[in-house]
């Protein structure tokens, strides 16, 4: 006999007149095929495994943002019941109708207010979307870090990163759902923005122009038009601000050696790092660190 599907109320996790609820969990075979009165956005942090949604069921991994409407039941499982082998981490974001129709009335772009409306009235249907870059688990981590560690302002900056996910989650659905034309200025800002994607992630390799002319196939000439368009900055100006930034996230967050955090953000010389470190940041790497751990 198949168990009943069950059904989870906002009220539970809503407190303190906080229309949002975030948890990272290790989903196993315990909660039960559930729907519920609220909205919901799961994100994939680690591992792999099954979502079950209606009637079907499909494969998941790291990397995945589902969106589950009111009313639909679903449940995720693991591969295997030895979750030290096979773990499913997700991260949930859970808020209220009425929480979506306070951010509508706030949206200012069209488009936008006519996504967040169509999701208030349930006439999206459940989808995923892959997280091409990092944007999505960013948001989820400051999400739950907001969320975890509560502060002054709290509530508002909580509303303000879900207003931000929906504006992503609606412009990734969109350029997912619609093929562009690999010629429109459309197609060249979405992959490029791609590219500025790929450079923040390999930013201990070797990057060039032309290299990076090789992945897009742009011309080196283009490449260079298109930074200074969209970034006002040269490829070189921008690629060494985005090193001092990762350089800085590492010192304040992180113990490890300069020499090591120097190889990290790209600069195979300690001295080449320490100069442009001190003629960006106005101070040197230790100096840095000493005054933001005060």
């Amino acid at each position: 006999m198949e168990r009943p599907i069950e059904t989870f109320r906002g009220e539970t996790f809503f407190n303190n007149d906080l229309l949002l609820y975030v948890n990272r969990t290790s989903e196993d075979f315990n909660v039960p095929l559930h729907n519920h009165d609220f909205i919901e956005f799961t994100y994939i942090a680690e591992g792999g495994g099954f979502h079950h949604i209606g009637t079907e069921v499909h494969a998941v991994r790291n990397g995945q943002l589902f969106y589950i409407p009111i009313g639909t039941s679903h449940v995720f499982r693991p591969v295997s019941s030895d979750l030290s082998k096979h773990p499913l981490i997700v991260y949930n974001c859970v808020f209220s109708q009425r929480l979506l129709m306070k951010l509508g009335e706030f949206a200012s772009d069209t488009a936008i207010r006519e996504f967040i409306s169509s999701i208030n009235e349930g006439s999206v249907s459940s989808f995923s979307l892959f997280d091409a870059g990092d944007s999505f688990e960013k948001l989820f981590i400051q999400l739950h870090r907001e969320f975890s560690l509560p502060r002054e302002g709290s509530g508002d900056y909580l509303y303000i990163l879900l207003f931000q996910l929906l504006i992503i989650v609606y412009r990734t659905k969109k350029e997912s759902g619609f093929p562009i034309s690999p010629t429109s200025r459309t197609y060249n800002l979405t992959a490029f923005e791609q590219l500025l994607t790929y450079l923040e992630q390999n930013l201990a390799e070797d990057l060039s122009l032309r290299g990076l002319s090789r992945i897009s196939r742009w011309s080196e000439r283009h490449l260079q038009r298109l930074f200074k368009q969209h970034t006002e900055q040269t490829f070189n100006r921008y690629l060494q601000s985005i090193r001092i930034r990762r350089s800085c996230e590492l010192l304040r967050t992180t113990s490890y050696k300069i020499s090591t955090i120097a190889e990290m953000s790209g600069y195979k010389d300690i001295s080449s790092f320490l100069a442009v470190f001190k003629r960006n940041v106005g101070a040197t790497p230790s100096a840095y660190r000493k005054s933001v751990s005060l």
